[in-house]
């Protein structure tokens, strides 16, 4: 018999694809380098991940995504993979936040984080954990800016995780100068799904659920690319 609490986890924010099972005792991992092939490998771990599990969707209690911000594409491809799986198995949806997972994933309790959104951006936000429930405070809200505009939260004990600062010399020292630096932390499926069973996130019905993009656009237009030379 599997727990009532029993979660699937997807995750395509960034070119890795993972997804995850858990009863809240054990797990059951597969992550691949996808690059631009979410779409066609994500499925296929599911059906993988539940199999090791020996668990069939409609002995999930949720299914939960990392709801971005992100790859476009890949909090789409996320997000309608988790709807099309509750939908069938009559399921809730968990949206998590794919900055928080970020600050998860890193094992830290005081975290800044950054992903690269392309166009010279990141995003980025900052994370403070309570050592006594395991939830998270957000000290700085989730936001998209240049590098120069991400701001160091105070205090000694930060660290800094995720790609911006490998995409973004110029960040990685100014920040590294405040704080140690991991770069190679990254969002996994697994981190949403610790977010999901301590009940971060916003939970609702499948066709309630949404990717979360922060910004709106995807490319820079013509005057914008001209500035920014």
């Amino acid at each position: 018999m599997h727990s009532p609490r029993a979660i699937l986890a997807l995750d395509a924010t960034t070119s890795v694809c993972s997804v995850a099972w858990t009863d809240g005792a054990r797990w059951v991992e597969r992550v691949e380098e996808a690059g631009q092939r979410h779409s066609e490998l994500i499925l296929a771990m599911v059906d993988a991940t539940l199999a090791e599990a020996r668990c069939a969707l409609r002995d999930m209690a949720e299914i939960a995504f990392g709801a971005g911000p992100g790859s476009f594409t890949g909090l789409r491809i996320a997000c309608g993979v988790a709807q099309g799986l509750a939908f069938g198995a009559q399921k809730p949806v968990r949206a998590v936040s794919s900055l928080l997972a970020l600050a998860q994933a890193s094992g830290r309790n005081a975290v800044l984080v950054a992903l690269d959104a392309r166009m010279s951006e990141v995003y980025w936000a900052a994370y403070r954990r309570d050592g006594d429930c395991g939830r998270w405070q957000e000290i700085v809200s989730p936001q998209v800016s240049s590098p120069s505009a991400v701001s160091p939260p105070q205090g000694s004990d930060w660290i800094a995780v995720g790609d911006g600062f490998a995409a973004y010399p110029a960040l990685a020292a100014r920040i590294g100068s405040t704080m140690p630096i991991d770069p190679d932390v990254r969002v996994t499926a697994r981190a949403i799904g610790e977010l999901a069973l301590i009940e971060e996130g916003s939970l609702g019905d499948a066709a309630a659920a949404m990717p979360h993009y922060i910004r709106d656009k995807v490319a820079l237009t013509t005057a914008e690319r001209a500035r920014a030379v």
